[in-house]
């Protein structure tokens, strides 16, 4: 449910403003994020945007399954796919979404379960990050080897 928001229609473009501030334009399977400067997948791992919303099952992968998919999504997209950082997915969570915990128009299909992050915790250099869309709640003890959600996301040249 999108709580107070802009919706102006440019061309193709599609630009959004959530409830919590931050600013997004979608087109067609990618995301614009504003505030940070990114690009975002629409869809999570698993999934694929048919023009309208993302179909099929999120998969859960470790982070040796991840380096597979971003390589793929390398391949197949182009440009340089990565995994998120805890601040750029942590801007995802929208409070008066939900749940999932996010903006269902902007990124449908989103699972309310805990989705990977690339920033290793500092305290615990063995464990990363997580961010979890059902609750909104941070995680930062998850071994590399725990099988999570993945949404990915590139830097905009």
């Amino acid at each position: 449910m999108r709580q107070a928001g802009l919706i102006v229609c440019l061309g193709l473009w599609l630009i959004a403003s959530t409830a919590n501030g931050a600013n997004f334009m979608t087109r067609g399977h990618l995301v614009i994020d504003l505030r940070h400067g990114i690009e975002w997948l629409r869809c999570s791992v698993g999934q694929v945007w048919d023009g309208t919303t993302c179909r099929g099952e999120v998969m859960t992968l470790d982070h040796d399954q991840i380096a597979q998919a971003i390589q793929q999504a390398n391949e197949q997209l182009g440009g340089s796919w990565r995994l998120p950082g805890l601040e750029e997915l942590e801007g995802l969570i929208c409070t008066t979404c939900g749940p999932p915990l996010i903006d269902a128009e902007v990124f449908p299909g989103t699972s309310g379960e805990p989705y990977w992050t690339g920033q290793v915790n500092k305290i615990a250099r063995r464990f990363y990050y997580s961010v979890n869309f059902l609750n909104g709640w941070t995680f930062g003890r998850f071994l590399p080897s725990k099988q999570l959600a993945v949404r990915l996301v590139r830097d905009r040249n």
